[in-house]
């Protein structure tokens, strides 16, 4: 195993052991104005809320993918943001080890898991329930602690010219069989990979997930540290297909200035409610309790009509709010044929490292 990928692994491991115990100690993903600061209907300046003029925001997110939607905020509000950037995992076992210690006032989170595993930790505060009720109940937490800001599709990207369209799998369990055999890149030390194994885990139980990774592991697949590696050989034509999450095909054709469909390679969505047609978020959660509502105007703009417009059309996820369609050249969220799964359920990240160094994919 690679230092890196030995380091981003025990990142995770710390994370989800840290969660377990309580937590009580402690790209891809991943100025101050006056009284006459002008407002827009996502915030309110530092003076309305009688804040410090700053909010501290622990992003597990890229900050290419996100600090420009940040720097809306600031300019609509005044409100500076010092963002810490890392891993999700990292920045989880950062907030668990600092516990009511954290300068943090928010999370921003790659995955529901992640989010998980600090609420566990008791480190987030219920929002206010005009905040929740602004996302389905599907993407927000059962207790009230977090909520999704984007949608995010697992799928296989392929290469066009190395997989034919009839070749394509119904199920990931068929990525076990013989004919896959290297041609498959996987990232098993990425967040959402993680989520995806445990989601099996939910779905199908340990015994099934254990054999789907050890099947895996068996049919020689090609690992990498992140998404974003895997869609770039694939689009290379280096490696034949891959499991992402839907986005990363669209930051290729970003960064080389191209139509999505003009590309080397393609998505392809699983169906009838297969593990790997998985719908996780990338979503936040407020972390302890404030003396300022500063954090909160944060997440009313990521939640925002605009906010939400960012993350459509220049990060190609799913918004959460009602209102805005889907990414274009993609299908509906609603029309995605996604496997019946409560996002609550995936906090168990420790079990599922575990089982995953155990397997044969690391």
């Amino acid at each position: 195993m690679s230092r890196t990928l030995r380091l981003a692994l025990t990142s995770t491991v710390l994370a989800a052991t840290l969660a377990a115990c309580g937590g009580t100690e402690g790209g891809s993903d991943d100025t101050t104005t006056d009284d006459t600061t002008s407002t827009d209907d996502d915030g309110a300046s530092a003076d309305a809320t009688g804040g410090d003029g700053t909010v501290t925001l622990y992003s597990g997110r890229n900050e290419d993918l996100v600090q420009p939607v940040i720097d809306q905020f600031t300019e609509a509000t005044g409100i500076e943001v010092e963002v810490r950037y890392a891993g999700t995992a990292e920045m989880a076992a950062q907030l668990l080890e600092e516990g009511e210690n954290s300068p943090a006032e928010a999370f921003l989170a790659q995955d529901a898991g992640a989010l998980g595993a600090v609420a566990a930790g008791g480190l987030l505060q219920e929002l206010p329930q005009e905040t929740l009720d602004a996302v389905p109940e599907t993407f927000r937490s059962a207790d009230g602690t977090w909520v999704g800001l984007t949608g995010r599709s697992r799928v296989l990207v392929y290469n066009k010219d190395l997989v034919s369209e009839d070749e394509l799998p119904a199920s990931v369990d068929e990525l076990t069989e013989p004919q896959w055999e290297g041609r498959v890149g996987l990232a098993p030390t990425n967040a959402s990979f993680q989520a995806f194994i445990t989601a099996m885990r939910v779905l199908e139980g340990d015994d099934a997930a254990t054999s789907w990774m050890a099947d895996m592991a068996a049919n020689d697949p090609q690992l990498r540290e992140g998404n974003g590696p895997i869609v770039a050989d694939v689009e290379a034509g280096t490696m034949d297909a891959g499991l992402v999450n839907h986005y990363y095909l669209y930051e290729v054709a970003q960064e080389q200035g191209v139509e999505v469909e003009d590309l080397g390679s393609a998505l392809h969505f699983f169906s009838e409610g297969d593990t790997g047609a998985l719908v996780n978020i990338s979503g936040i959660g407020m972390v302890g309790e404030q003396a300022d509502g500063e954090a909160q105007l944060l997440i009313d703009h990521l939640l925002s009509t605009e906010g939400q417009t960012y993350f459509v059309e220049e990060t190609s996820e799913y918004p959460m709010i009602e209102g805005l369609g889907a990414p274009e050249g993609l299908p509906a969220l609603e029309e995605l044929q996604t496997p019946e799964i409560d996002l609550n359920d995936l906090e168990d990240l420790q079990t599922t490292v575990q089982m995953i160094t155990e397997s044969g994919l690391l």
